[in-house]
């Protein structure tokens, strides 16, 4: 039997051809048919959850700002930041599913899980109705602790092959340097989330290993892979 093609989420948007996190990533990626979305997340300083993955705004915006330490007015100001509702509702509109990674180490610890929670309970009722999927994903150990307590899919992201063996999410989130040595027999019913495929040696091995998701800059480029098989 041929493997089960991964399903695509694309990381950060489109971000190959957009610029990463940006409400026209995303909304490219829904153009390049990604069945789902990848963000990073984190808090403020006056606690609103955006998608950013850097703790500064240097490399993204050429801006001095650091993200814990800015208000989002002040963020904003300087760059068009997506609010993580300003995702969530993309997402549900366009029936697209979520990987939300929350960054580690900050200042504020836990808080980022428990507003993500409480916003994620808010919107409960379209999310469903939506029929998508939420997956909370961290390399912190104590954020997929944190997390896994709630109803949502846990993913644990690993860099390394021996974290597989210690992993506290209901799903592995392996690289994909590291997927090469990852054994589905060793992992369980542990649904594997991958990242990040870009180039055709890279889709196909997710393919190959039969991963439940696979996360890529470049969603259109991933698909035409896939179906080339």
């Amino acid at each position: 039997m041929a493997p089960t093609k991964p399903l695509i989420y694309a990381h950060r948007g489109a971000s190959f051809d957009h610029p990463e996190m940006s409400l026209e990533a995303y909304l490219a990626a829904v153009e390049q048919g990604a069945d789902g979305f990848e963000t990073d997340l984190r808090l403020t300083k006056n606690g609103v959850i955006i998608c950013w993955h850097d703790p500064d705004m240097k490399r993204v915006a050429d801006c001095d700002l650091v993200i814990a330490e800015s208000t989002y007015a002040e963020l904003v100001a300087a760059y068009p930041v997506l609010r993580l509702t300003e995702l969530l509702n993309l997402a549900i509109h366009h029936k697209k599913n979520l990987a939300l990674e929350t960054k580690h180490p900050v200042p504020t610890r836990g808080e980022v899980e428990r507003e993500l929670l409480k916003v994620l309970e808010s919107y409960r009722t379209q999310i469903e109705s939506a029929e998508i999927s939420i997956s909370i994903m961290s390399f912190s150990w104590l954020a997929i602790a944190r997390v896994r307590r709630s109803s949502w899919n846990s993913v644990f992201l690993i860099a390394h092959r021996w974290f597989a063996l210690f992993n506290p999410g209901d799903s592995i989130g392996p690289s994909v340097a590291a997927l090469k040595s990852v054994h589905r027999k060793r992992i369980g019913h542990r649904k594997v989330f991958v990242w990040t495929a870009n180039t055709p040696e890279q889709i196909l091995l997710c393919k190959e290993k039969a991963v439940d998701v696979m996360m890529t800059d470049r969603p259109a480029f991933a698909r035409a892979i896939l179906e080339a098989q």
